[in-house]
């Protein structure tokens, strides 16, 4: 899953697809790089974003995702907003991926469901202002499975089928980096509840504490590409659905390589 931010405020990548033209042909740039699908978002959910007007991450999204669409991409909408899911999906969206798990906005999920497509229900403690505070655990992985179990519980009550579920453990959301190490090493207590597992580490901070400096000092985000691949391909050989990423062709080959391993075996 390849990840193209049409913000102006992105930790990632600065804003530089924040024009739609850019956009769209950053995702295309994504697909010749090997991505399955590419995830379009307008809103940043980085520590401490503000949350955007929702007809202005409407303006942003939907274009991407028709344009996209038109040129025979798969494309997933990245959005807490049901008003903003029914439009990327009347657009084209053949794929929800809400990182609250349709506890930002009470539309979400009913909206998903009327829709038809699969919705990725992620671990989720709140938004990005307050998240920070809620990340204690006294066992993360355990913890995480429950929460996740409950809300897929939930979200399948109110009207989406089970086979339609992905969850993410949210590494990042309400996570410390030892929080998001844990779950990447307990992937299968993840894999347990039955549902394909997206990953979504790519450039995130748990990446920069380890590849941190002798004074702390962290690389920027562009300069956590390897680690992402690296990550890619461990969650890979533990069986991940999917991995979400900024950089494709390197954490491509990086799966690849690791799917070769595990037939192998």
């Amino acid at each position: 899953m390849g990840v193209v931010n049409v913000t102006p405020d992105s930790f990632s990548d600065g804003g530089r697809w924040f024009d739609p033209a850019a956009a769209v042909k950053h995702g295309l740039d994504l697909v010749a790089g090997g991505a399955d699908l590419v995830d379009v978002g307008g809103e940043s959910t980085r520590p401490g974003a503000s949350r955007v007007d929702e007809d202005e991450e409407s303006r942003r999204v939907v274009p991407v995702v028709r344009d996209l669409t038109a040129e025979g991409v798969l494309v997933s909408v990245d959005t807490m907003r049901a008003s903003v899911a029914v439009r990327a999906i009347e657009a084209g969206a053949v794929l929800v991926n809400d990182v609250s798990g349709g506890l930002a906005d009470p539309g979400m999920v009913p909206a998903v469901a009327a829709g038809g497509v699969p919705f990725v229900v992620m671990h989720w403690r709140g938004f990005s202002r307050e998240m920070h505070r809620r990340a204690v655990y006294a066992d993360v992985v355990r913890e995480v499975v429950a929460e996740l179990g409950a809300r897929l519980e939930a979200v399948v009550a109110a009207g989406i089928p089970p086979e339609r579920l992905v969850v993410d453990p949210g590494l990042g959301f309400a996570k410390r980096a030892e929080h998001d190490l844990r779950l990447i090493a307990g992937l299968g207590a993840l894999r347990a509840l039955g549902r394909p597992v997206l990953v979504a580490g790519s450039r995130k901070r748990f990446l920069g504490h380890i590849l941190a400096d002798a004074d702390g000092t962290p690389p920027p985000a562009h300069g956590r590409d390897a680690a992402t691949a690296a990550l890619s391909a461990i969650a890979a050989h533990q069986g991940a659905w999917a991995v979400r990423v900024h950089d494709v062709r390197a954490t491509a080959d990086a799966v690849r390589v690791a799917r070769a391993l595990a037939s192998a075996t």
